[in-house]
């Protein structure tokens, strides 16, 4: 993983927990929405980008990493916060935590073919 790479997945992992922080401060629209779903969607992103750091294997395949940054934190949803966390099962958990994988895993194309253009 090149350095540069690195720097960009903790400037997003720290992204979606900034997101995370400040939702209990969020007082504009869509506030029943935001006040329960920001947290799955910010939290499915940086998991994505944390993920990112490991296995020579599979972080060169983005959508492996994307399905086991998925299935962490559906697992993580589904058996209660792995017993560590008190966690409210809402079935849009599941879908947020979906749009948080797929937004990391956009972004992270977009970057990978932005940068891809700019080596031609």
């Amino acid at each position: 993983m090149l350095k540069n790479e690195k720097i960009r997945n903790v400037i997003f992992i720290l992204l979606g927990v900034l997101l995370l922080l400040i939702k209990p401060h969020y007082n504009g629209p869509f506030l029943d929405i935001i006040k329960s779903y920001l947290g799955n969607i910010s939290i499915s992103f940086s998991v994505y980008f944390i993920i990112s750091f490991y296995s020579r294997h599979w972080k060169m395949n983005k959508l492996i990493t994307a399905l086991i940054a998925l299935l962490i934190v559906q697992l993580f949803e589904v058996l209660n916060g792995f017993g560590v966390m008190t966690n409210v099962y809402d079935n849009l958990d599941l879908l947020a935590n979906l749009l948080g994988i797929l937004v990391a895993l956009s972004i992270d194309l977009m970057i990978k073919n932005v940068f891809l253009k700019s080596r031609v």
